[in-house]
């Protein structure tokens, strides 16, 4: 596991070591680590934060315990304990939606679930058309209709269908788009109502897909989402794409939600469940050069 994150995290730590250097160090001042960090797109108050208690010259040990705080937030682990399980995905169009999704079947199917889709982003002909593509690639039932079709019909036939073939997870794209808050609002919002229609205890987890490239921008667009809808969690697409690895401190901080899991490729299993300490080890490593 560690050696996927590590690999992820090459190009924040290029951006790093461009800041403190490639020697290996037990100690960097103060100052020079407040650059590398936010050279890594952590945000300048929270950089702040982090480094205020600590002393003039920092320990690897030292900062370690700070950037564990961050990541201290309320999180309830994904247990597939109810049966069909629904997720809900949500995000703006672009951050990774489809292919996150048919990451997850992907996972779920090897530890030996059954899985459904829901194509309910029928706003677009070409995410509709992907996620079929996916179904057909991975060997898991679809639920889908024509674009413009009202996607609250597909999370309730999608949800009933896993219902009546005994399928353990329903998962469940959406339209992501922004420009118009008060329309996503009334969709996402329907969905949810109808959701619960279909079965009382949908959506068990409703989770954000975040593209990390976009760095500390993309905590704008997640709280609009939170704001609508409430959100359970959060999914980094992209992690190995970006030099900007540490705004997902910013992300954690400004959201108080756990992040699931983590994209770090193209291929159906390139999603790793998120696993803070060896996130923040990869980072140590751009830093002091173990």
């Amino acid at each position: 596991m560690f050696g996927i994150f590590k690999k992820a995290l090459d190009k924040t730590k290029e951006a790093i070591k461009n800041v403190v250097g490639t020697e290996k160090k037990e100690k960097i001042e103060k100052d020079l680590l407040e650059e590398a960090l936010i050279e890594a797109d952590i945000d300048y108050e929270l950089v702040e934060k982090i480094l205020d208690k600590l002393p003039k010259e920092v320990t690897k040990e030292k900062l370690k315990k700070e950037l564990l705080k961050v990541f201290e937030v309320p999180e309830e682990k994904i247990e597939i304990n109810d049966k069909p399980y629904v997720f809900l995905i949500i995000g703006v169009n672009g951050a990774g939606k489809t292919t996150t999704i048919a990451k997850m079947a992907y996972k779920f199917k090897n530890e030996g679930y059954s899985v459904i889709l829901g194509a309910a982003d029928t706003f677009r002909a070409a995410a509709i058309e992907q996620l079929s593509r996916w179904a057909e690639i991975l060997d898991v039932p679809i639920v889908k209709t024509r674009q413009g079709h009202d996607p609250a019909a597909v999370t309730y036939d999608t949800i009933a269908s896993a219902k009546a073939k005994g399928i353990d997870i329903a998962l469940i794209d959406t339209a992501g788009r922004l420009h118009n808050k008060i329309n996503l609002q009334n969709e996402l919002k329907k969905i949810v109502n109808v959701a619960k229609k279909a079965y009382p205890n949908a959506p068990h987890k409703v989770l954000l897909v975040i593209d990390s490239t976009q760095g500390t921008s993309a905590i704008n667009q997640a709280k609009v989402f939170n704001d609508v809808i409430g959100v359970d969690g959060i999914i980094v697409t992209k992690l190995d794409g970006t030099a900007k690895g540490g705004a997902l401190f910013s992300i954690v901080n400004e959201l108080k939600l756990p992040i699931y899991y983590v994209g770090v490729g193209e291929k159906p299993e390139n999603l790793v469940e998120f696993d803070k300490e060896e996130f923040i080890d990869g980072i140590l490593e751009g830093l002091y050069s173990d």
